[in-house]
């Protein structure tokens, strides 16, 4: 089970233990699909803003511009957890060693704080063998946190029965009207920590709903901030993207309020089902 943590460095962000016995923020920026000078200019102001969690990964084209980011907020390293994903042309374990290198050489770090395996790409059938992977990784103290993102419960299982090692964290597309009320059932669980991508429904157009704009008005804060709100009152890590300096600090501001059980009760009803969400077994997906 996670807990809360009044570990909080130099942030207000509050953090979650993780199953390998660090934490994590209890909400971090999220850089896709942001690029070169915006992505440079969102990670650096959002680390000067008190953001200290950032995810990027191979796939998204920007490690460089984060790591860029990272070196010119003049925020120290030990107060940053920053976190990348390979992609499948790396699941063996040699192959997450050399995509773990090849990170660290595009961030211009010596050491991530979690590597994960961004899809499971089932038809593939190594999404075992990338998570040995990691494992080697983690045991070698080469990194402090592993986790994978996009995993079903039916592959979670896998990994951890080839292995008996337990992800710190599952990154899911999780957003009120997506609640994943499944595997987030499996991640309690087994203790992982739930990440949210997609957290305020972007695509689906959450921030203009009625009840959201509602309630946000009744709390006199913005649609997002009461969708970010309804993710970490659950012990959910969101991952909200922005360039906006104005969003960057919108989003952070989530911890000085909270819902009602009325509100959360009012806003469950929102979710489309598990049927809704990307299929992570189907071919079309992962990457």
């Amino acid at each position: 089970m996670t807990t809360e943590t009044t570990d909080t460095t130099a942030s207000d962000i509050p953090r979650l233990k993780l199953p390998h016995g660090h934490t994590i923020p209890r909400l971090g920026l999220g850089t896709w699909p942001m690029l070169e000078d915006e992505c440079e200019t969102a990670v650096r102001f959002a680390l000067q803003s008190g953001y200290r969690l950032v995810d990027t990964a191979f796939q998204y084209r920007n490690e460089e511009a984060v790591g860029r980011g990272i070196r010119t907020a003049g925020v120290p390293r030990s107060e940053l957890f920053i976190s990348s994903k390979f992609n499948k042309e790396s699941h063996s374990i040699d192959g997450v060693q050399r995509a773990y290198d090849e990170s660290l050489r595009k961030l211009g770090l010596d050491h991530l704080d979690m590597f994960m395996c961004h899809w499971p790409v089932p038809a593939l059938g190594k999404y075992v063998d990338a998570w040995k992977g990691l494992v080697k990784l983690l045991e070698e103290g080469r990194v402090k946190a592993i986790g994978v993102s996009n995993f079903k419960p039916a592959h979670l299982k896998d990994i951890i029965d080839a292995t008996g090692v337990v992800p710190d964290v599952n990154q899911i597309q999780l957003s009120p009207d997506l609640a994943r009320t499944e595997p987030r059932a499996v991640h309690r669980l087994l203790g992982i920590v739930t990440e949210a991508w997609s957290p305020i429904g972007r695509s689906s157009g959450l921030r203009a709903n009625p009840l959201i704009i509602e309630i946000a008005q009744r709390l006199d804060k913005s649609p997002a901030q009461v969708l970010l709100r309804w993710h970490v009152q659950q012990d959910i890590v969101p991952i909200p993207q922005a360039s906006d300096p104005l969003w960057l600090k919108e989003n952070l501001s989530v911890f000085d309020f909270s819902l009602t059980a009325g509100e959360m009760a009012s806003i469950r009803k929102l979710d489309r089902g598990e049927e809704a969400a990307r299929d992570s077994d189907s071919p079309e997906n992962g990457h």
